[in-house]
């Protein structure tokens, strides 16, 4: 006969769930990937870049020619040439001894001598060597996330891998629930994660036979935390491997579970998108923040606009929407599908907290990069 899951007579608090369960925590190995492979991985050390562009090119379609040649020249004044300049294409390296790109027009090749119409400047319609990327720039700082913009640069500087850290999560469904599991797994993969997904019955002996550490770095279980005949994954949790926690003072997510399966840290998502969203980012991010040593997330810290009333003992998910220069509260504690996505700013309120006065500045999570 299987036991129900219970919850505990008390909930633990958030702070000490997250503690046990980073305590010894690595961070996994770099790892080289291609660009292509790499967007929104988590930058390790990496080599300093080699200047780019490597030569002066032209901007432009023109013609190559010295700065220095052309003093005075003007449509009433040309100033005639033995020769034709050389004609360079935009991205062409620059001809020795020319240090400007002259348009088209700048040179009347109709009569026996060429003749220069236009006075230019040195650097004019060139890009020097080393202006788009500096010798010795590193592609981006370790413990970033790696953007389009950075990819961009590794391209341009002939990069065929990057150092990265990409944690592997392994995500189990228990229930079903194709909603909330792919929002877990859309969110881990905007983290960064390599993802493995796995849909189970709910049952202990299917749970547990998921919850598999070889391969992966973190698993995710999503449905199945409740008390309900049948939930089952906190069971198959403390089966399988340590149970550290069920029942975590979170509003949504309370009934959240976390624990390990040998080194590997477990979390146990509620089924529920609402409370699987709120316990992803009080327990889950920070987990695969440590894993791939990720500099702090952004914040952005605006006055609220209203009072947030909030119960001691019970950490809340707050959602918040920029509004004249303050964060004005979408939802408290109870949060719907249209205030998940609507949502600029998440704010987790401590559980020693009674919560802020309206005008009282907050550090919010940004939710939209």
């Amino acid at each position: 006969m299987v036991t129900a899951q219970r919850l505990p007579a008390s909930l633990t608090p958030l702070d000490a769930a997250l503690a046990a369960v980073l305590r010894n925590l690595a961070p996994v190995q770099p790892i080289e990937l291609p660009p292509a492979e790499a967007l929104r991985c988590i930058a390790a050390e990496m080599p300093a870049l080699r200047a780019y562009p490597p030569h002066d090119v032209a901007v432009g379609d023109g013609w190559a020619m010295r700065a220095n040649d052309l003093v005075g020249a003007s449509s009433y004044a040309p100033l005639p040439l033995a020769a034709l300049p050389v004609w360079v294409e935009a991205g062409a390296a620059m001809p020795d001894g020319t240090d400007c790109v002259v348009d088209a027009d700048a040179v009347d090749s109709s009569g026996p001598l060429a003749q220069v119409l236009a006075e230019a400047i040195p650097g004019q319609g060139v890009r020097r060597a080393g202006s788009d990327i500096a010798i010795g720039r590193a592609v981006i700082a370790a413990g970033e996330p790696l953007l389009p913009r950075g990819l961009l640069l590794a391209r341009a500087a002939g990069l065929d891998l990057l150092r990265v850290r990409r944690p592997r999560l392994r995500i189990v469904n228990t229930s079903n629930g194709q909603l909330t599991a792919q929002l877990i797994a859309d969110t881990a993969q905007f983290a960064g994660t390599e993802i493995v997904c796995a849909e189970v019955a709910p049952d202990v002996t299917a749970i547990a036979n998921a919850l598999a550490a070889d391969g992966c770095d973190l698993i995710v279980t999503i449905g199945g935390t409740g008390v309900g005949r049948n939930d089952a994954a906190v069971n198959a949790l403390a089966a399988r491997g340590t149970l550290i926690a069920h029942g975590i003072a979170l509003q949504p997510g309370r009934t959240t579970a976390v624990g390990r399966v040998d080194a590997t840290p477990v979390v146990a998502l509620p089924g529920a998108p609402d409370q699987a969203f709120a316990a992803w980012w009080a327990i889950a991010l920070p987990l695969l923040d440590r894993l791939s040593v990720r500099h702090p997330r952004k914040t952005l810290a605006l006055p609220l606009e209203r009072k947030i009333a909030s119960g001691v003992g019970i950490a809340e998910i707050v959602l918040l929407t920029r509004q004249d220069g303050s964060w004005a509260t979408l939802a408290i504690g109870d949060l719907s599908l249209d205030a998940i996505s609507r949502a600029e700013g998440l704010l987790i309120v401590p559980g020693a907290s009674e919560g802020f006065a309206a005008g009282t500045v907050v550090d919010a999570y940004i939710l939209r990069e």
